[in-house]
């Protein structure tokens, strides 16, 4: 899953030139604040020395929080590893579901509401509105397609391949707005699709699942519809309003914001990924044989069940990653806009996808493309934005 987007507060390509200071103006008249670089350092009182320690000490601990919060993936990841060894690990987390994954879910976005503008979400949109538009009509077109092909390809059972379903018409996942930035893409772009889909998801992803897996159980879009608006699309707004209401507070909380999400969307997706570890062990017959080695476990577990469930998670994103990007490059959209979209489109809101699982759904199994997901999902972008980084955007 992804929760980086307040990593990158969203900002429109053209801002305002930071003030500058006359050297040959008497300290008394500049006795004011200003802002450089999102940190608000005062102006020049006399003792310029202490002034520029402490906001370059300020600075230090600051992006020592970011760097901290950009590893998300490899956080998922030992989380995972730790579900897939001892899933026990999480079970004091696991019996407080399906409401201590609802809280989490909220906290995560609502982290993400307090770095959204919406003056200057609206100034970006109404710079760009085809690229934007053209995205979101990606995310919601290509993936939900993909799931549905993939499940059938693969010949999932119809509660796998609800999950992948509904996890396919997920909206963007926020760690995509990291993973543009490694790979050179248009990060602005990239911010704006995930609150856009973020926002559209109380209708469409309810609508979406209902359509391509109502097939297999049945969906009540109205209930999808009521707890996508709860965990995701309130407590973003509410962290805007935060936002604009109590800057001042809201500015000194934000910096601990990302590494805190982080840490709760890996504990969120190891936690579902725990609880389904002990279901398909005792599908594939390993309890029952305690006197057999870790290994075996490990080899048995690979040739049941998960094994199917991790090739379809795994086609899902590197699909949407390369049908993304061929989409973005036939409409004629540059290079750089091409690299987001194809990252957007391939990362979804797995954490949504866990919850509205867990909550909705009667099978636990339903969860589980969903809860790998967020190991599969992160390990693949940040691998394709590696790769990209090392190559330039042509922007012809």
């Amino acid at each position: 899953m992804s929760v980086s987007l307040f990593l990158f507060p969203l900002s429109s390509p053209s801002t305002k030139a930071v003030p500058r200071i006359s050297r040959y103006k008497p300290a008394r008249q500049v006795q004011r604040q200003f802002t450089i670089s999102s940190f608000k350092v005062r102006g020049f009182n006399g003792n310029s020395e202490t002034s520029d320690s402490v906001a370059t000490a300020k600075r230090g601990w600051e992006d020592w929080l970011a760097g901290s919060a950009s590893l998300y993936p490899v956080y998922v990841t030992v989380g995972g590893l730790i579900a897939f060894v001892k899933p026990s690990t999480y079970s004091w987390f696991v019996s407080l579901a399906p409401t201590s994954y609802s809280w989490t879910l909220s906290f995560i976005m609502l982290a993400m509401g307090i770095t959204v503008e919406f003056k200057e979400l609206i100034n970006l949109f109404r710079q760009r509105p085809l690229s934007i538009l053209f995205g979101c009509l990606s995310q919601y077109t290509i993936m939900p397609a993909l799931g549905t092909i993939v499940s059938k390809l693969l010949g999932l059972s119809p509660s796998l391949s609800v999950g992948l379903i509904l996890l396919s018409c997920c909206p963007g996942g926020t760690a995509s707005n990291v993973v543009t930035l490694i790979a050179q893409g248009d990060v602005p772009l990239s911010i704006v699709m995930t609150v856009c889909t973020t926002l559209g998801a109380v209708i469409l992803t309810p609508l979406l699942s209902n359509i391509l897996a109502g097939a297999y159980v049945p969906i009540n879009v109205v209930e999808l519809s009521v707890s996508t608006l709860q965990v995701v699309v309130a407590p973003v707004l509410l962290g805007s309003y935060l936002q604009s209401k109590f800057r001042p507070l809201v500015k000194r909380l934000t910096p601990f914001a990302p590494i805190v999400a982080v840490l709760s969307s890996s504990l969120l997706a190891s936690s579902v990924f725990s609880q389904n570890v002990y279901r398909l062990k005792s599908t594939s017959s390993l309890s029952s044989n305690a006197s057999s080695s870790s290994m075996l476990h490990i080899q048995q577990l690979l040739s049941s069940e998960m094994c199917s469930v991790v090739a379809s998670v795994l086609l899902l994103h590197l699909s949407g990653f390369f049908v993304g990007y061929a989409c973005a490059a036939m409409a004629g959209l540059k290079e750089r806009q091409r690299r987001a979209i194809s990252i957007e489109v391939g990362m979804q809101n797995s954490s949504l996808g866990v919850v509205l699982a867990t909550c909705h759904f009667t099978s636990p199994m339903v969860a589980v493309p969903a809860a790998i997901s967020a190991v599969i999902m992160n390990v693949a972008g940040s691998t394709l934005g590696l790769v990209w980084k090392h190559i330039d955007p042509c922007e012809d």
